[in-house]
């Protein structure tokens, strides 16, 4: 087996910005700051000899200001059903590690909060992403329906999780987070959903 990255699923992402976020077109959050949720599903894809299929990871991110402009705070939550050895490749893969387009957002982190494994409920249905992790995250969010009521969607912009993939653009019917000094819950905010494929 290769001992490059190679992993594809779904993601989706909430934060406290007005949707769209303007963070993905580089302008400033819409209050000033932008705290975020990014939650993956891998249904398929290994880094090395590590099979990842199946598990999730969710990822924290407060940014002070603009976000390529400004240090982020991050905290990773690492699916706790994976192997240790998975589990060392998820925290690998998801803090751009082990390369691929998360490694380039990599120099924006400031500081690392914490790193550690929780169980993560992540749910796709229809045009509804959600996550929960007990005591510290909730994030659900729906599609915004376009004129024909079909998908709003944002195709190639120039800050995104998912290069190569059109997102849709979706609302917060529910955004929490608890921890790390943290407290923040917000909802009808932004939201992103779509395919997500990383290799190096």
């Amino acid at each position: 087996m290769s001992n490059g990255l190679n992993v594809s699923g779904t993601y989706f992402e909430s934060c406290n910005c007005f949707a769209p976020c303007s963070c993905s077109c580089l302008s400033p959050p819409t209050e000033g700051n932008c705290a975020a949720l990014i939650a993956w599903h891998i249904d398929q894809g290994a880094f090395g000899d590590v099979k990842l299929d199946g598990l999730n990871a969710v990822l924290f991110v407060h940014s002070p200001g603009p976000m390529m402009e400004s240090r982020w705070r991050v905290a990773l939550y690492l699916d706790q059903r994976a192997s240790p050895a998975q589990q060392k490749v998820l925290g690998q893969v998801f803090s751009g590690q082990a390369g691929g387009p998360l490694a380039d957002l990599a120099p924006l982190i400031g500081e690392v909060m914490g790193v550690r494994t929780a169980p993560i409920e992540y749910v796709a249905e229809g045009k509804r992403r959600s996550l929960r992790i007990e005591d510290i995250a909730e994030a659900e969010i729906e599609a915004i329906p376009g004129q024909d009521g079909g998908d709003v969607t944002m195709d190639n912009p120039p800050f995104t999780a998912a290069p190569g993939f059109p997102a849709v653009v979706a609302k917060s019917t529910r955004f929490r987070y608890a921890d790390h000094g943290y407290q923040r819950e917000v909802s009808d905010r932004n939201g992103f959903y779509s395919p997500f494929r990383y290799s190096s």
